[in-house]
């Protein structure tokens, strides 16, 4: 048996394509115009092997800084021994989508600018940042109405 340590050992299930995704690849995946600076996630697509980024960047974020009729250059962070090294790789638009990373960021930002002009308006202070969530309150149980219970196991019973 020969040694399973190629280029692509170990992606039998990372590169299969979703549940329900196999066939054709939807015409969205081509008519997306991304642009330096966009932030996209690696997800390599299994039906398409040209430019495929290797097994070690599927699921990775990057920035993108190249835009090409086809492919996209991208750079990517990559942790190597104590340190962080910026790679940059190029890989066809078939193996990238936008990152959805900056979604809650992005709305976090606009709720605080409503809330900022909210309290302007009414001349009162106004607390942006996020609390951590707090214990539950404590509360004591009436046992007036609450009967304990007495909890056993059923007897096992085998019948042949």
């Amino acid at each position: 048996m020969g040694h399973p340590a190629g280029l692509r050992s170990g992606t039998r299930y990372a590169f299969a394509r979703d549940y329900r995704k196999h066939g054709q690849i939807a015409l969205s995946t081509y008519l997306r115009t991304y642009r330096v600076g966009d932030i996209v996630d690696i997800k390599v697509n299994g039906a398409v092997q040209k430019g495929m980024a290797h097994k070690v960047y599927h699921g990775k974020t990057g920035v993108i800084y190249n835009v090409t009729k086809s492919a996209v250059g991208i750079i990517i962070y990559k942790k190597v021994k104590h340190r962080y090294i910026e790679k940059r790789i190029n890989v066809r638009i078939e193996h990238i989508q936008p990152s959805r990373s900056r979604e809650d960021f992005l709305r976090r930002v606009k709720e605080n600018a409503e809330l900022k002009k909210k309290a302007k308006a009414e001349g009162k202070p106004v607390q942006l940042k996020r609390q951590p969530v707090m214990p539950r309150e404590g509360h004591t149980l009436s046992i007036a109405d609450n009967k304990p219970e007495t909890v056993a196991p059923v007897a096992y019973e085998t019948t042949i």
